[in-house]
């Protein structure tokens, strides 16, 4: 084990409904963080999620199960087997699971678990209220589910929040902000202080009704610079987008899909990172860029990354809220150089891979050896 990093001397297991590509690094990360091994249990999403699944892993133990998935919509559920067999055969000091109690398979894990004297933490969002006829009896048995758990661990301070307004102990809840990017090793890339010939506003990620291009394309088209528009990603939204940009704003450029070292080059002449819809992987590897960001406000794991001093968070499905945080942010060139200064920061110091790795190995050794 490497030096200075913080070790879990146990051996862990770790479950997961799907293994999406992009939280791959992560794991590996984690795994390498455990002094026994770590090993990892997922099934496959259903067909219409359009999912991209982690490959091999080189560093943790991949075990697949099957997902039965139940229902749609706000009534899914999921039933994973092979989860009990699985954890019969790694025999782990430690588990992690997913705190979402539609997984129905969940609390046999737990109860195994326990049964044997060994913790279990829940990984989850938060707990935002509940609504509708059904909201007393669901509060009641997300309660009962999470009270489970020996420690939680939330992406958000706000999930944070949640979970203690829900009942559960402060003490026992850590904060592991949403990461997909290690901490930049180059150092921060230098912009001029004027704009080259007009700003360059760049988006990148899946292009689906969501991420509301349809309100990107027709911002630019009202702002007075007449902003350069990259946009990078493919997606089912893609002839419609550009069927769209042809009318009302036809300087558009859409470049397709890229990936990796490919991405290099559009970070690094964009001027402004924007989200106009929820999701999006691409916001933290833009900040490490030094780029300022504007996006929509999503499920609370965007606070703590996108602030005042670095960008904006608009409403999602707002339109003139887009429009005036573009003018806000085109405005001043000055300003927005320092607001990607803080985005670097951010994500050098403060919210990366190895810090979120950090707080999951906090969490297992705050309980290590006791339920």
């Amino acid at each position: 084990m490497e030096m200075g990093r913080l070790i879990y001397p146990g051996r862990l297991a770790l479950q997961q409904r799907v293994l999406p590509g992009y939280r791959a690094p992560f794991f590996e990360l984690l795994a390498r963080s455990c002094e026994k091994g770590m090993s990892l249990f997922a099934g496959s999403p259903r067909l219409s999620e359009g999912i991209t699944l982690a490959g091999g892993l080189r560093i943790t133990q991949y075990v697949t199960g099957k997902n039965i998935h139940l229902l749609k919509g706000a009534l899914y559920l999921c039933y994973q087997l092979g989860l009990i067999q699985w954890l019969t055969e790694w025999n782990p000091d430690a588990l992690i699971v997913e705190a979402n109690p539609r997984y129905l398979s969940t609390s046999a894990a737990i109860r195994w678990m326990h049964q044997r004297g060994r913790p279990v933490i829940g990984w989850g969002l938060g707990a935002p209220p509940l609504a509708g006829p059904w909201s007393g009896f669901r509060k009641t048995r997300r309660l009962t589910f999470l009270r489970r758990f020996d420690a939680l661990i939330t992406y958000s301070q706000r999930g944070a929040d949640e979970y203690v307004r829900f009942g559960f102990p402060k003490g026992k809840i850590f904060v592991a902000h949403n990461s997909v990017s290690p901490a930049p090793t180059p150092p921060l890339p230098l912009r001029p202080s004027t704009f080259h010939e007009r700003p360059c506003i760049l988006f990148v990620g899946r292009l689906q009704a969501r991420k509301r291009i349809d309100f990107l394309l027709r911002a630019c088209a009202v702002m007075e610079s007449r902003p350069r528009l990259v946009i990078v990603g493919d997606g089912p939204e893609r002839q419609k987008a550009e069927l769209l940009a042809r009318q009302v704003y036809p300087t558009a450029e859409f470049i397709g899909a890229k990936h990796g070292a490919e991405l290099k080059p559009y970070f690094m002449q964009a001027d402004l990172f924007v989200l106009p819809g929820t999701g999006g992987l691409a916001i933290q590897e833009a900040m490490s860029y030094g780029l300022p960001v504007i996006v929509a406000k999503g499920d609370g794991t965007q606070d703590d990354l996108v602030r005042e001093t670095n960008g904006w968070q608009v409403p999602p499905n707002d339109f003139e809220a887009l429009v005036g945080a573009l003018r806000l942010a085109l405005s001043d060139v000055k300003q927005l150089r320092e607001m990607g200064k803080e985005s670097y920061r951010i994500i050098a110091q403060e919210i990366n891979l190895e810090n979120m790795v950090e707080t999951f190995v906090r969490a297992l050794n705050s309980l290590n050896g006791k339920v």
